[in-house]
């Protein structure tokens, strides 16, 4: 076959240092245009990104030429330079080590835009936590005795 075709599609999910509630709802729009600039620079489409104060996600198609874990070391370096460079936080900000990710089926798209843009009426009732380790569970996902957050105060 002479060209690449391909459907991938994951939801990225990350917090800042110690899921800290660092992305103020003042900047958190420049903060998703400018993780959508990165992406679309990278050659993926930007499906959805929302998030509350300690954390984002970012549903992605996928461009097969790039890694995962390239892709979202590429977003954390950034935007972290965006946000202290233009002094959005007025604390140090940084991305804590790690990221969520989790495929879909593009019969799954609309669905999980949705969910993604809803973040704000869906935090009313989960906790980011228990919404994390939902996915996890829901997604098959053997969390064992991986290190899943950075708390501020060591708390796991």
């Amino acid at each position: 076959m002479a060209d690449v075709f391909s459907q991938i599609y994951v939801h990225l999910i990350f917090s800042p240092r110690h899921r800290e509630a660092l992305i103020h709802p003042d900047w958190e729009e420049r903060l998703y245009k400018y993780t959508t600039g990165v992406v679309y620079k990278r050659g993926h489409k930007m499906l959805a990104i929302s998030g509350m104060p300690d954390h984002v996600h970012i549903f992605v198609g996928l461009k097969p030429a790039d890694s995962i874990s390239n892709l979202v070391k590429e977003i954390k370096i950034q935007t972290n330079e965006f946000i202290n460079q233009e002094k959005l936080s007025p604390y140090k900000f940084d991305w804590q080590h790690g990221y969520g990710v989790f495929s879909h089926s593009r019969s799954q798209i609309d669905a999980v835009c949705k969910y993604i843009l809803n973040q704000k009426t869906h935090h009313q009732q989960k906790t980011f936590q228990d919404e994390f380790f939902k996915l996890c569970l829901d997604f098959g996902i053997d969390m064992g005795p991986k290190k899943v957050f950075d708390w501020v105060g060591g708390r796991e």
